[in-house]
């Protein structure tokens, strides 16, 4: 699996372990691993990003010239759905929450290459 070159100290760069995402904020540490039961946390983080892109392309369609009320809802729909995942976290287990975790850092990656 190849990766994307690390940006050093970017607060954004991952590296995904076993299924798992994990911010690195030293992206030269090699042997980087999280401690058991971060997985919450990190579903948790990425799902936070995930919602706060969709509220700023909310805001950003809302400003506009001639705001698109069908994109408008589109992107409500699309936050809503990630709502509803970061209140399954609470229920979920660690392996739940490593798939979610991936999911969402991929959903993210994906929309800000978008944009």
């Amino acid at each position: 699996m190849q990766f994307a070159r690390l940006e050093e100290n970017d607060p954004f760069t991952i590296k995904i372990i076993s299924e798992r995402v994990v911010p690195m904020s030293d992206p030269n540490t090699a042997g980087f691993e999280p401690l058991d039961g971060d997985e919450d946390q990190l579903a948790r983080d990425a799902v936070r990003e995930v919602i706060a892109f969709y509220n700023a392309r909310i805001l950003d369609e809302r400003r506009a010239p001639a705001p698109d009320d069908e994109r408008i809802e589109h992107l409500k729909a699309a936050r809503q759905a990630a709502i509803d995942d970061q209140s399954r976290l609470d229920t979920a287990g660690p392996g739940d929450a490593a798939r979610i975790a991936a999911d969402y850092a991929a959903r993210l990656k994906g929309l800000t290459d978008q944009s």
